[in-house]
C-alpha cells in the first residue's frame, strides 16, 4: 500500500513539474486551416501577439468567447495581434456547423486528434493562452465569462507595447 502511495505522489510530481506554465515557450505545432485547407504552425505567427484559444463546438462558454474575441481581434490586428482558435472536435462537421451561428475572422484550425491540447495540458475547456511576441506563454486563461474580456484586452494591449 505503501508503495502505491508513493508512486501515485511521484506521478503527480513529475505531471505538475512538466505543466506548461506563464514564461514557457509556447510549444510549436503544426495544424490544418479549416478555412483555407492549408496546414499551419505557431512558429508562423512569432513577432505577433497570440491569443491561443482551445474550444469546441459542445462547450457553453465558447458560445460567449468566440464572437468577442472576434471583435478584439479586429480592433488589434493592425497593431500585431492575432487569435488562433484551436477546434477540439472529432467531427469537423461540428466545428462548421457552430462557427456558421458564431462565425469568426480569424484562424481555426482543426485538432480532431487532440494532440495539442496534450501538449499544452488543458486543465479545462476553455483554455487560452498569451503569447508574447517571442513565443512565451504570459498568460493562462482558464474558462471564459464576458466579463473577463476587459482584463484579456488590457493584457493584450500590454503585451503589444512590449518589444
Amino acid at each position: 500500500m505503501m508503495r502505491v502511495l508513493i508512486l501515485a505522489a511521484l506521478i503527480f510530481v513529475s505531471n505538475s513539474v512538466m505543466a506548461l506554465s506563464v514564461g514557457d515557450m509556447a510549444p510549436n505545432f503544426k495544424l490544418k486551416n479549416l478555412e483555407s485547407g492549408r496546414y499551419e504552425s505557431l512558429k508562423k505567427y512569432r513577432g505577433k501577439v497570440v491569443y491561443l484559444d482551445f474550444w469546441a463546438s459542445w462547450c457553453g462558454p465558447c458560445r460567449q468567447s468566440l464572437p468577442l474575441l472576434n471583435e478584439l481581434r479586429s480592433e488589434l490586428k493592425r497593431k500585431g495581434f492575432e487569435v488562433l482558435a484551436v477546434n477540439l472536435d472529432e467531427d469537423t462537421e461540428d466545428a462548421k456547423t457552430f462557427l456558421k451561428q458564431f462565425p469568426v475572422v480569424y484562424p481555426v484550425l482543426l485538432d480532431p486528434k487532440g494532440k495539442v491540447p496534450q501538449k499544452y495540458e488543458l486543465p479545462g475547456m476553455p483554455t487560452s493562452f498569451l503569447i508574447d511576441k517571442k513565443g512565451r506563454v504570459q498568460k493562462i486563461h482558464v474558462g471564459f465569462k464576458p466579463k473577463d474580456m476587459k482584463g484579456i484586452r488590457s493584457e493584450v494591449i500590454s503585451y503589444l507595447r512590449k518589444k
